[in-house]
């Protein structure tokens, strides 16, 4: 079979578009014909051995941690599952991926597939929505009635941010430039911020329940972002960590999100109920991931790109 693999930590010239042997499911494993996988900015992060202490890999290994595809193989002991089956899944961070025509998934982390989109693109769901629902709900703790900002809302993560806390009943504030501002109103967002025209920090006028931030920022701009976060409220990032604020009762909170199979279907069953959108920005071939990452080591990705198989 086809895959994109590496052999060793360094810049996106490591990764290798190659023949591989197909992987046979062991117990508890499924084998999958992968449709799809995403590029995800902890893939490059990955590869590149900032997370080795972390996520300890073994060589040869392939990337993707999103997958979407059918079931081909049952390992021993799988029950729930037939063979054919249509399934998604947020893959463990140091096995390897689905960044191939096969991959090994196990089967506790699966969630069948949404019917309502293509099933390549469903490969745009499980990491970044599970970061959204996660960083809003169990590290945020957001309420009906409450205010928050999503800084970076164009992005992956943050389309998902603004969907999930509007239906939340939450007052949604969010950053977009001109072009994608009316992508994400159609979200929910109750007010736009182009950060392009003035910082955030200085843009918005008022403090927030809840600050989510999306973006990587200076520990002077994440500081400043805290004070955005009234008396009592949270700053939750999946970037740069946030220095707490005791004096007014401001926590702050790094995401660092886990696979939930069952999180993962109530996203696909908003998505098939036509309540969650997927987003893609970009599809690509296999054998450009390569390139992909490149294009993201150099700050020129935005959005999800779907990698189909």
């Amino acid at each position: 079979m086809k895959s994109v693999r590496y052999d060793r930590h360094g810049t996106s010239d490591v990764l290798a578009y190659e023949e591989t042997a197909r992987p046979v499911p062991g117990a508890g494993q499924v084998l999958v014909k992968v449709a799809g996988t995403s590029f995800n900015p902890v893939d490059a992060a990955i590869r590149a051995g900032y997370l080795r202490q972390v996520f300890p890999l073994a060589f040869p290994h392939v990337p993707g941690i999103d997958v979407a595809g059918t079931i081909a193989e049952l390992g021993d002991g799988v029950a729930g599952w037939n063979v054919g089956d249509a399934v998604v899944a947020f893959l463990p961070m140091n096995e390897s991926g689905a960044a191939a025509e096969f991959a090994l998934a196990p089967a506790e982390l699966l969630a069948a597939a949404p019917k309502s989109v293509e099933l390549a693109d469903a490969a745009a769901l499980p990491a970044v929505g599970l970061t959204a629902q996660q960083a809003l709900f169990e590290y945020a703790d957001l309420k009906r009635g409450q205010t928050v900002l999503v800084n970076g809302a164009t992005g992956a993560v943050g389309g998902y941010a603004v969907q999930l806390a509007h239906q939340a009943g939450a007052h949604v504030t969010a950053t977009a430039n001109a072009r994608r501002a009316d992508r994400v109103r159609g979200y929910g967002a109750d007010r736009i911020i182009d950060y392009t025209a003035a910082p955030v920090t200085e843009a918005a006028d008022e403090q927030f329940d809840v600050v989510l931030n999306l973006v990587t920022t200076t520990p002077e701009e994440t500081a400043r972002l805290v004070g955005l976060v009234r008396d009592g409220g949270v700053l939750v990032s999946t970037t740069t960590a946030a220095p707490e604020d005791s004096a007014r009762g401001v926590r702050t909170a790094s995401v660092f999100a886990r696979s939930d199979a069952a999180q993962l279907a109530e996203l696909v069953a908003r998505v098939d109920a036509g309540t969650l959108s997927i987003h893609v920005a970009e599809r690509v071939g296999l054998a450009e991931l390569p390139t992909v990452h490149a294009r993201s080591d150099a700050g020129k990705l935005t959005g999800k790109t779907v990698v189909t198989v």
